[in-house]
């Protein structure tokens, strides 16, 4: 069955968008509009937050470098603790990959790539350049941009569609907090992009009886091993494609029919690209504890919350407001015009959704989505493994939501009864505007807030002591070293006049007693007076303060970083 173009009276959404559209630039033109405000909003403020766990983890391992020399049970120094974060001219790939491999629970070619990329730029004071790091995942999550224009155009033969949805994905507050993070997601949403691009072109050989080409086929297979060797998530999105497509097959009582015999060997080979990473992962000791977080068991009304996390991260794709502003005021008001906001939305995406049901392409994106959401809960609910606890998790099917909310608007662009007060360029408009505000939002770090605030927790620091500072905190995985590396990265950086500062990496195996041991063994030999904190410190304290004063005087919270000060004199 072939597809209607923009102009054909069969398409829902033809009309007369197409007689601004004479000039053979403007398409361009236009496109390139949304890719520079996208990548200029994902520039911006790019090395403002201070990085976090995961990105420490990027920075490290891309530079070949490793977590396992940092010593431990022993107070070091700042400089010491951020050797991993110096680049070396002698580090390879076979470096990164050794390290990566044996370290962290991830796939090798993100790492590769930032690996070449990061030595393009001058270091920070010795260390790697912070900018250099994230700018790749920004222009990754730039150019998705013009990909998801692709795919809007190769699904529904629409310019109108595909613009859209190039304009909602530049300023997604979703796509720009990814973007803005030194992490592997904007390259592996590149990949659900193209693999839905082949998806689409599977449907419709499906729908027609037709052999799938070859070209496609093996493209497909190369893009789904890509994206299994970028994230190993990327399976749910494959997991989405493989229902969507089982459901087709069903619907048309046909297994054997000219195409299935090549997607079945797309299947094949897809397995085989997966397959190949399964002894790796297996054999990985860190696995297990740095998934841990997703792992927590739930009591009570608890067992909703991944309904409600789940929500959020959908609502964030498209729109969010400062509502992680210290001003309580700020957070009122903007809870309340997202609130505002989203009522009147939801019946527009409502009437969209319902007339382009009418396209089996937009059935498929449907299907992708349900499935996906369905993965979530099964692994949620079945396994133990709380997904929606990460928002960043949904890149297996977050260009399918933009393109549907594409599809969805281009609908009320059309409409220009007299009964609606606003028409549908009016009302495109206000919602692109409500997403460019929500990207800024993200961008001052006032939605999708950084985990850890290390630049705040320093500040604390020299406010409070004036003498010699000790941190001290348990360690289990170069998490934990991440969350200090933070704090020793601002002292660096910063390299304002202060007391000293050293820390204390105490190694925590099965008896938690055993790091508070250690700490206070090392507590025994420093010099006094110093202060002593303890910094996400995951063991019994009662021993160590026998000589040593607790502070009485409240503090605020800093976010990351949960603490207690003892005055040692």
């Amino acid at each position: 069955m072939p597809l209607a173009d923009e102009t054909s009276p069969s398409n829902p959404i033809a009309g007369n968008w197409h007689f601004v559209t004479n000039s053979r630039w403007f398409h361009p033109l236009l496109l390139l509009v949304w890719l520079m405000i996208g990548l200029g909003l994902r520039l911006t403020n790019l090395t403002a937050k201070p990085p976090w766990t995961d990105e420490f983890s990027t920075l490290v391992f891309s530079l070949g470098n490793s977590f396992l020399p940092v010593p431990l049970d022993q107070a070091i120094a700042p400089d010491i603790l951020l050797q991993p974060l110096q680049p070396q001219a002698s580090d390879t790939i076979q470096d990164v990959w050794a390290h990566l491999s044996h370290e962290t629970n991830h796939p090798p070619l993100y790492f590769f790539l930032a690996h070449w990329w990061m030595q393009l730029f001058p270091t920070q004071q010795g260390l790697v350049s912070l900018w250099g790091a994230r700018s790749l995942s920004a222009i990754f999550g730039a150019a998705s941009i013009p990909a998801i224009y692709g795919l809007g155009w190769l699904t529904f033969r629409s310019r109108l569609i595909a613009h859209i949805a190039a304009a909602i994905m530049a300023v997604s507050p979703y796509a720009i907090f990814l973007a803005q993070e030194a992490r592997h997601y904007t390259l592996a949403i590149l990949w659900v992009i193209a693999s839905f691009a082949c998806l689409i072109i599977a449907t419709r050989h499906i729908q027609n009886r037709t052999q799938l080409p070859i070209t496609t086929a093996l493209a497909w297979v190369v893009i789904n091993a890509f994206g299994i060797a970028t994230h190993y998530f990327f399976v749910l999105t494959l997991g989405s494609e493989a229902l969507v497509l089982i459901f087709l097959a069903w619907r048309q009582s046909n297994f054997t029919s000219p195409p299935w015999r090549r997607i079945y060997a797309v299947a094949a080979g897809t397995a085989i690209s997966g397959i190949v990473w399964v002894p790796i992962f297996l054999q990985n000791n860190y696995g297990d504890k740095l998934t841990d977080w997703i792992q927590q068991p739930r009591q009570g009304f608890e067992w909703l919350n991944p309904f409600f996390q789940a929500f959020a991260a959908w609502v964030t794709m498209l729109f969010l407001l400062p509502i992680e502003s210290p001003q309580l005021a700020i957070i009122l008001i903007s809870g309340l015009v997202m609130l505002i906001f989203f009522i009147w939305f939801l019946p527009i995406f409502i009437r969209g959704i319902k007339v382009q049901l009418q396209q089996p392409e937009t059935q498929v994106l449907w299907g992708i989505i349900l499935a996906a959401i369905a993965l979530f809960f099964v692994f949620t609910y079945f396994l133990g493994i709380d997904l929606t606890r990460g928002a960043r998790y949904n890149f297996v099917y977050f260009p399918a939501v933009i393109l549907l909310l594409g599809a969805s608007l281009a609908v009320r662009w059309q409409i220009q009864e007299k009964n609606y007060k606003i028409t549908g360029k009016q009302a495109l408009a206000i919602i692109w505007l409500m997403g460019f505000c929500s990207a800024v939002t993200v961008i001052c770090n006032l939605g999708y807030q950084k985990y850890y605030r290390p630049d705040l927790f320093l500040q604390l620091i020299r406010q409070t002591s004036q003498v010699p500072v000790v941190i001290a905190t348990t360690q289990i995985t170069h998490v934990q070293m991440g969350e200090m590396m933070g704090i020793a990265r601002e002292w660096k950086i910063q390299n304002t006049p202060s007391a000293s500062l050293q820390f204390v990496l105490a190694h925590q195996d099965q008896n938690p007693n055993t790091s508070t041991n250690t700490l206070n063994n090392i507590l025994k030999t420093l010099p006094k007076p110093f202060d002593l904190w303890l910094v996400n410190f995951r063991a019994p304290t009662a021993a160590e303060t026998e000589k040593c004063l607790a502070e009485t005087k409240s503090l605020p919270a800093v976010n990351g970083y949960e603490y207690k000060i003892y005055h040692c004199q």
